[in-house]
């Protein structure tokens, strides 16, 4: 399997997993480095701008369309043509590798 968090598949988290630390949590991103780590280090984070909203809309729908298939979602806030999508396990109450998966994800709609 390919270490390319973007080729990666989402693996069931249903509480118990080990949560990943703020420095695990670093070196996930640096294959996503539009994200942002929180101050508790529980969740990722990136702002996103469009030039009008049904390009924002677009790009949320593609959105879920990648939370169905790997059954990871997001937490969204969006207004007329901004988003803030943010990733954690709430199963764990913090980060696994699964946010980075679907970010990295998300950053290939992108490209």
């Amino acid at each position: 399997m390919s270490d390319k968090l973007s080729e990666k598949k989402c693996q069931a988290c249903e509480g118990g997993a080990a949560v990943l630390n703020s420095q695990q949590a670093q070196l996930f991103l640096r294959q996503v480095p539009e994200w942002k780590l929180s101050e508790d280090a529980k969740s990722i984070f990136r702002d996103f701008e469009f030039k009008g909203h049904l390009g924002m809309m677009s790009f949320l729908n593609a959105i879920v369309w990648i939370s169905q298939q790997e059954g990871h979602h997001p937490d969204v806030n969006y207004s007329f043509n901004t988003a803030r999508v943010a990733y954690t396990t709430h199963a764990i109450d913090g980060l696994s590798e699964n946010d980075f998966i679907c970010a990295a994800k998300v950053d290939k709609l992108l490209k």
